[in-house]
């Protein structure tokens, strides 16, 4: 449907503007389905009649909106819209995703003992080379692989989520509700780096797309290191939000 014509007052839209709000509309309408090819610069510039730099202006609007996203040399494709995890709170990914409603399942890999490293016994106070539990599972999303998990704990709570549901149940809540683990806070970090073979497979993109690395140490309320783990999110996927107050709260 054509906008109204703007009246002699008014000042008229740029083309670029154009062009993007028709493109947005098609997004967010659903006639561009996530994962479609949008129609390319040179498509565009025939259809408005704009030039190349023109179409370009609207598209990056639209990529800085984080409703598309480019591959090099194939042009422009709809971004899925995002889930997010808030992480004011300490939450398990599952136990979070349940309260938006996603369906949350969990592909596991691998659950064996190994001797610690020296980073994992630094992260849970043990000895080099001291048995650890190391888990591996791929966390779906409404059926889709959305992030790698990579957990590490002592071998007492690691025989104990050998006997519970890793398939449908967040490790926090497990370590609360079956070991008698009262869960206190969590040190985060955060970065990007890109996917290598294993962990592109595990979230089905092509080796050395960035992926968003989680590590996360989680200790009992005596803060007692309990949990250290890896994330690796896609980023195409997922994100996670903050809050940050100038003024810490009064206690």
């Amino acid at each position: 449907m054509n906008s109204p014509r703007p009246s002699h007052t008014a000042t008229a839209e740029p083309l670029y503007e154009r062009i993007r709000l028709a493109l947005r509309e098609g997004i967010l309408s659903g006639h561009h389905a996530p994962g479609s090819r949008v129609p390319s610069e040179s498509e565009l510039g025939q259809l408005y009649g704009a030039s190349r730099i023109t179409v370009r202006q609207a598209l990056s609007a639209l990529q800085q909106e984080g409703l598309i996203f480019t591959r090099q040399g194939k042009g422009s494709f709809v971004a899925r819209p995002k889930a997010f995890q808030n992480v004011s709170t300490l939450q398990g990914f599952g136990e979070q995703m349940a309260t938006l409603g996603y369906e949350v399942l969990n592909r596991l890999q691998e659950l064996r003992e190994v001797p610690a490293s020296a980073q994992v016994a630094q992260r849970l106070g043990v000895s080099v080379d001291e048995p650890v539990t190391q888990i591996q599972r791929v966390r779906l999303l409404n059926r889709e692989p959305v992030s790698l998990e990579w957990t590490w704990v002592r071998t007492t709570q690691g025989r104990q989520l050998a006997q519970a549901d890793l398939i449908g149940r967040d490790i926090f809540l497990i370590l609360e509700n079956d070991c008698g683990v009262p869960l206190g806070h969590a040190d985060l970090a955060l970065d990007a780096v890109p996917a290598d073979a294993d962990t592109a497979s595990a979230l089905g993109i092509a080796p050395g797309e960035p992926v968003l690395r989680i590590e996360r140490l989680t200790h009992d309320i005596h803060g007692t290191p309990v949990d250290f783990e890896f994330l690796y999110f896609r980023g195409d996927t997922f994100q996670y939000r903050f809050r940050v107050d100038r003024h810490r709260p009064q206690e």
